[in-house]
């Protein structure tokens, strides 16, 4: 059965913004007396902002009090300053535009909010490729939880053999796993292979994803055999090598 959907992350996998949203938290959680790294906030990038308040300070949240500033705060440093300076990914629109042209259904399936989704979208010119997605705001659950992969799904309605996942940190992997759902890892986010562990393919951004795809037909990975090709003419990679 050939892959029909395609679900997609957008920070780091498609837009090179996970930096930009360390450095956010780093000024956020500064501007309310909390003195936080960059260097202990940006391996957590990837889950929701609930999660990361949680992980660096034990007993704030993101629904009430000091850490519903914090986040607020960051949401809108995102908005309004860091978010109109990125840049998409190698090779995104282009990966895009090759997985529309086969008919393939395209949905984000992201840990951001709308808001910030949309300036993310707009500031790597992708916007127009992209109009439907499933976001924290859509939930009650962000990465590493399922729930955002799985509304991403019904939303296309498509059943788990017939779609697959297009991330880039670990957070992905373990939200698409929980949801049944095959997932290949792009590099272009920042984590190592080690922490990518559990994608069925592990490639350096989207560019060499489109190359892999226009240049060689390979085997599928014995885990997703059922499902088919990401697209009608590509077989997943049996091993991580590029």
């Amino acid at each position: 059965m050939s892959i029909k959907g395609v679900l997609l992350d957008v920070d780091g996998t498609l837009v090179d913004s996970n930096d930009a949203h360390a450095k956010a938290w780093v000024e956020a959680f500064k501007k309310f007396a909390y003195d936080i790294s960059f260097e202990e906030v940006r391996p957590l990038i990837g889950m929701g902002g609930d999660k990361v308040i949680s992980q660096l300070v034990p007993g704030l949240t993101d629904s009430e009090g000091v850490g519903k500033e914090i986040s607020s705060f960051r949401q809108q440093l995102i908005v309004n300053q860091y978010g109109k300076k990125l840049s998409p990914t190698p090779g995104a629109r282009q990966l895009l535009l090759k997985m529309l042209s086969l008919g393939l259904k395209l949905i984000v399936a992201s840990s951001a909010k709308n808001e910030e989704l949309s300036v993310l979208l707009k500031s790597a010119g992708i916007e127009d490729l992209l109009p439907e997605a499933t976001t924290s705001s859509d939930v009650d659950n962000s990465k590493p939880e399922p729930d955002i992969v799985q509304a991403a799904r019904d939303k296309i309605n498509l059943p788990q053999s017939q779609v697959i996942m297009l991330g880039d940190t670990p957070y992905d992997i373990e939200a698409a796993s929980r949801a049944g759902v095959s997932i290949i890892a792009l590099r272009c986010g920042g984590f190592s292979d080690s922490q990518l562990e559990g994608a069925v393919a592990i490639y350096d951004d989207p560019a060499q994803l489109l190359e892999q795809y226009e240049t060689s037909e390979t085997v599928c990975k014995e885990n997703i055999k059922q499902s088919g090709a990401i697209f009608p003419e590509l077989i997943v990679l049996t091993s991580n090598e590029p």
